[in-house]
């Protein structure tokens, strides 16, 4: 353990010490939120992303140390395990390697040289491959071999079951595989070509001529020319200079001037290409699929993060459109809680005779409840419905705007047995309606009750080890909505579920307990809930928020193990908990400074970092750090895609970012493409060191494609943008 515990406080740059901490911390079933926000003096401050990543890759290195130990014992039950081999295992630093040290032990299927080897050529191999200056030459050797019982008819026979023999130890020496695993990893190419001799134009076509070092490709085409292969419209090889690779066999195996030379040239030729080279492929191309996917896994969760955290629109009445063709455009108006207030189905799209009495309906419920925003969903008839929107906003002014929401996720939510559950009378297409409200009311309350990976925010999520995808989707989920607080006696279920330590049976039955029970007036009242208990409420319990509470403690993110403190803290600085509730501590932290933050922290008993998260907290009881971002754009008109002209300045919001630059919604009903090398003036990697989900950015239209509807975006300014600059 103290092994890994170094490796570990290597590897993440952090004192050995938090990190033994944080381990400890992870096993006694501590979560990840949990540790991060209010074990800051035995971690050192690491945010819940790095715990995360030192969890994920300590389950990884006690995996690899569990398999050496497998493997010291499958191979000493075989009474070959020597003191060196054991030592090698041990230094081992990847799966790979132990791997690669197990083969020549592990039990093979019937190939080629355990046929031979039944035909009792293993001492001729052995003699061979030793290579000794004083050995007869192998064609004197192998006639004391010839056994047509056995099927060894002649010396040619011989020889060749030895070669098979000693080529599977070539392809099995963990040094060799060693070295050409290093060189494939700086010489291979990945290479991708047409299947078919005269290819039709499709998404693949930039691969049908494609050639890259393995070292660079980049994961979004690793993940592309996957896709092309199981669609056989792609070849993929991995392409290596043979004769490179066939010196680097030689080198270790083959001695220069001994009688079995020439033998041993061979044998290593045919181990490299028979049994080598293929194995190699196929590791290199599981490596870069295996890169390609957490590469895409990270961004996915990147992105995800912030459209999760986007700023609620919150204590407006809410008009949601799911706009539709055939079955016409779904509405729901609800409240600034959420709950509905009236639904209708009206048909823009249907005629002007259609779109003007939906103006007409529309108008009516806008007027009737009041309603201030309406949120759009972005997929099918999205641009008619928004026309007809702006066109009613227009005959209304009344100040009432828009958004353009992702509706991604929207449809397989409806159809949930969660949203039967939530909405028992409502048709399936009234529920998306009432969600695409929601989403812009507050998107972190309703897209966590969404499956992750259909929120659409990645790429080739389709692609990756989805239960991997999952785990990280949820981890980010989870950060997210504890990182914000949650509401205790208004969260539904599935939020609830999402809160640190809590389930789906804990978050079930806290609702049904505040449904039979009424409202809860005190966090403690939470350890009454059936089936929640201490370690449970520790868990959760700073997370949760009771705005009704007589205590105003109660509806901040001071955890109740540090309410003495808090107090302490107060009467020290000279306040008391009315005015904290009264919100009038701005210049509790001065207070704070002035006394001396050590001290200060000695006498309420607590380290300086959980001081000076209370001292935040009182200052800001029941705050929303999503409050502190940008608001989203919400807008009162519409543009079209022959609107568009190069150098043209627009305002827009970053929908996704990808590999090769970010898409931006920038009013139009088709998303533009800032290409990475247009999104600054400096060099950058990656677009995320940039640019996140929800940024609102300002951009130049740099080309249009309304035929093909692109549109391509520039974010180094109208001179970029203006044609022939």
């Amino acid at each position: 353990m103290e092994a890994i515990i170094q490796r570990l406080a290597q590897e993440f740059s952090v004192p050995a010490k938090h990190v033994e901490n944080v381990i400890n911390l992870l096993d006694e079933g501590n979560t990840v939120p949990f540790i991060a926000r209010y074990r800051k003096e035995m971690h050192g401050g690491m945010d819940d992303q790095l715990i995360r990543q030192l969890a994920d890759r300590l389950q990884y290195l006690r995996g690899l140390d569990k398999r050496r130990q497998e493997v010291k014992t499958a191979i000493e039950n075989q009474g070959k395990l020597t003191d060196e081999l054991a030592q090698a295992i041990d230094a081992a630093q990847t799966l790979a390697e132990v791997e690669d040290l197990y083969r020549p032990y592990q039990q093979k299927r019937r190939t080629r040289a355990t046929m031979a080897k039944e035909k009792g050529l293993e001492p001729l191999a052995q003699t061979l491959y030793d290579q000794k200056r004083d050995c007869p030459d192998p064609e004197t050797l192998a006639q004391d071999f010839i056994n047509p019982d056995l099927g060894v008819e002649d010396v040619a026979a011989a020889l060749q079951g030895a070669s098979d023999i000693v080529a599977e130890w070539i392809s099995d020496d963990a040094d060799i595989r060693k070295t050409l695993r290093t060189l494939y990893g700086k010489k291979a190419m990945l290479v991708s070509k047409a299947a078919a001799k005269e290819p039709e134009d499709t998404v693949y076509r930039l691969y049908y001529e494609f050639s890259a070092p393995v070292s660079k490709v980049m994961g979004h085409q690793v993940l592309a020319i996957n896709r092309g292969e199981r669609e056989d419209i792609l070849k993929v090889s991995v392409d290596m200079d043979e004769e490179e690779a066939l010196v680097a066999v030689r080198r270790q195996v083959v001695r220069p001037g001994t009688p079995a030379m020439a033998f041993m040239k061979a044998a290593a030729e045919d181990a490299y290409r028979r049994l080598i080279a293929p194995s190699l492929e196929r590791e290199v191309r599981s490596d870069l699929t295996e890169k390609a996917s957490e590469g895409a896994i990270g961004q996915f969760a990147l992105n995800l993060k912030p459209l999760l955290m986007q700023p609620p629109v919150k204590g407006h009445v809410t008009m949601g459109l799911d706009p539709g063709y055939r079955m016409g455009c779904k509405v729901a108006v609800i409240d600034p809680t959420g709950k509905v207030l009236d639904t209708t189905v009206v048909y823009p799209t249907h005629g002007e005779r259609g779109k003007q009495e939906a103006i007409a309906k529309l108008s009516a419920l806008v007027k009737k409840h009041h309603v201030q925003h309406i949120a759009i969903g972005n997929g099918t008839a999205s641009r008619e419905t928004e026309q007809m929107a702006v066109e009613m906003i227009g005959k209304l002014n009344c100040g009432v705007t828009y958004m353009m929401v992702n509706e991604a996720g929207a449809s397989v939510y409806s159809a949930s047995k969660l949203a039967a559950e939530e909405f028992p009378d409502f048709d399936v297409n009234l529920r998306s309606a009432v969600s695409i409200a929601r989403r812009l009311q507050d998107p972190l309350a309703e897209l966590v009750k969404i499956d992750p990976k259909s929120i659409g925010v990645g790429q080739y999520q389709h692609d990756m080890p989805q239960a991997r995808l999952g785990e990280a989707l949820d981890g980010v989920v989870e950060d997210c909505v504890n990182a914000v607080g949650v509401d205790v006696n208004t969260a539904s279920a599935p939020l609830l579920a999402r809160v640190a330590g809590l389930t789906q049976t804990t978050a079930k039955n806290m609702v049904k307990y505040r449904e039979e029970n009424g409202p809860f007036t005190t966090r403690k009242q939470i350890l009454k809930v059936p089936k929640l208990g201490p370690k449970a409420f520790e868990q959760c319990a700073g997370f949760l928020r009771v705005p009704e509470s007589k205590s105003p403690l109660d509806n901040t993110a001071v955890h109740p193990e540090s309410y003495a403190a808090a107090q302490k803290l107060l009467e020290l600085c000279g306040y008391t908990m009315e005015q904290v509730k009264a919100g009038t501590l701005q210049d509790l932290m001065d207070k704070v400074k002035a006394y001396g933050v050590e001290r200060a922290a000695e006498a309420c008993g607590v380290g300086v970092p959980t001081l000076l998260d209370v001292a935040s907290e009182l200052m800001k009881p029941g705050r929303d750090p999503r409050d502190e971002l940008p608001a989203p754009v919400l807008r009162t008109d519409v543009l079209e895609i022959k609107d568009l002209k190069p150098g043209m300045e627009l305002k827009g919001t970053v929908r996704n970012v990808i590999d090769f630059g970010a898409f931006v919604d920038i009013g139009v009903h088709q998303d533009g493409l800032v290409h990475i090398s247009q999104i600054c003036d400096r060099f950058i990697k990656h677009p995320s060191q940039v640019l996140s989900v929800g940024d609102v950015v300002t951009v130049w239209v740099k080309e249009v494609d309304e035929k093909k509807k692109r549109i391509s975006l520039t974010m180094k300014g109208a001179a970029a943008a203006t044609p022939g600059k």
